[in-house]
């Protein structure tokens, strides 16, 4: 797993490192970020509290100090829509924090259904009563790819509120997938392998909506929801029919989707606008630095790159030694709060707990060659098996996957909402 000097390297890590001991350390992070265009904060579990504070402390100073206008996560897009209506106190928003997270109520729900982020929108509304009334009031937002359904019965309730041309081609759209039972499953089986397809009558949605928004010469957020919400219908319909045939495609529409996405928040903000992402590590460090590549595999750290360039990309990866997460033992299963053992000798991880048993930074960008041989470098999903834990390390070439690392020793779990959760 690793080739070169093992105590060279960590002697290296224990000269480069930056203590992290308190929020203030994290200053050197943000002063690097801040003239770029899009910050990408990862994460090696979606489950882990220090990840979720971490980045937060980040968000809110880039946000405070250096004038970033949103935050974007690895979210659906409509229940995001409920927590950004909150932190804006825009009409008919949630009256609190608790209500506004409500939504988060598909499997996995702790990935935002938790106390960090119910931390975080407060600060945000906060933010946001404090700004001048011409200033765009900071937003959070979903980039994901799931929420088909839920998505376009978005399209349709505010078609209807409104009652625009378009809602007629909405009504067909979402009818093309009622015999389906909303089984993302069901659906691809029927697309991939009997052409059973409602892709037509999503793309016509889409395109409708957005011949008319441009005829109309308007940017409000209203019409900036229709649209990712007929796209998500658009990818989610492509998505879940190449997953069915397997293969690096579903995944590349996925993450595809998430920068378009991106994009459409980054337009709607203007052509200065700055943006902090919340994803995990295989989406925000770059996969040409990963064995991604060699399966053909792309995502939203490189496709950045490739479209910004990397001076206007900052993405931060995140890992620990040892711990506990938050994950199930399958998809759709029970909530467990599981042990994570110590990293595997040689990894990325337990290199940088020999080099010194603290929390701490360490800035790739800056030591690009020190750190570009190949390392395996440990990704926990929302389905984890930790007697497995060989299986869950991406060999990485960490300066060219990231320009920073913030390194957490000892992790705890994150602390979700109204969910019950087995101790294991």
């Amino acid at each position: 797993m690793f080739s070169r000097d093992t105590e060279k390297w960590i002697r290296e890590i224990r000269d480069l490192s930056i203590p992290l001991n308190r929020s203030d350390d994290l200053d050197v992070i943000v002063e690097a970020a801040a003239d770029a265009r899009v910050v990408l904060l990862g994460e090696a579990s979606h489950g882990t509290s220090e990840y979720y504070t971490i980045r937060m402390e980040i968000t809110k100073r880039l946000i405070r100090d250096k004038g970033f206008h949103f935050v974007a996560v690895e979210g659906d897009w409509p229940s995001c829509g409920t927590l950004n209506r909150f932190v804006k106190n825009a009409p008919g928003a949630a009256e609190n924090v608790l209500e506004a997270l409500g939504d988060f109520n598909r499997w996995p729900t702790w990935m935002w259904a938790n106390r960090e982020v119910a931390e975080l929108a407060g600060w945000l509304r906060k933010h946001n009563s404090g700004l001048a009334g011409a200033e765009r009031k900071v937003g959070f937002y979903g980039l994901d790819v799931y929420s088909l359904w839920e998505s376009m019965e978005e399209v349709i309730r505010h078609l209807e509120q409104t009652g625009a041309e378009e809602l007629k081609i909405a009504k067909e759209a979402f009818a093309c997938f009622d015999p389906f039972s909303r089984d993302p499953q069901t659906y691809g089986v029927s697309a991939a392998f009997f052409s059973d397809s409602c892709e037509e009558e999503v793309v016509k949605l889409l395109s409708e909506l957005r011949a008319n928004r441009k005829r109309a010469g308007e940017n409000e957020e209203a019409e900036l929801h229709d649209e990712v919400n007929a796209l998500v219908a658009v990818n989610a319909e492509r998505y879940y029919r190449a997953m069915v045939r397997g293969g690096p495609e579903s995944w590349n529409i996925r993450d595809e989707h998430m920068v378009e996405a991106l994009n459409l928040v980054r337009a709607f903000y203007g052509s200065e606008a700055k943006a902090v992402v919340w994803e995990h590590n295989t989406h925000i460090g770059d996969a040409r630095a990963t064995d991604m590549a060699e399966d053909g595999m792309v995502n939203v750290g490189q496709l950045m790159r490739e479209q910004l360039g990397r001076e206007h990309v900052f993405a931060v990866g995140f890992g620990s030694h040892r711990g506990t997460v938050i994950a199930a033992r399958e998809w759709g299963g029970a909530i467990e709060r599981m042990d994570v053992p110590p990293a595997i000798p040689g990894s990325w991880e337990d290199l940088m707990h020999r080099a010194g048993e603290g929390d701490k930074i360490l800035m790739l960008r800056e030591h690009g060659d020190r750190f570009a041989e190949t390392v395996g470098h440990r990704a926990i999903g929302v389905v984890y098996h930790p007697r497995r834990e060989r299986g869950n390390y991406v060999p990485s070439r960490m300066s060219e996957r990231y320009d920073a690392f913030v390194y957490v020793d000892t992790s705890k779990a994150l602390d979700p909402l109204q969910v019950e959760v087995v101790h294991v």
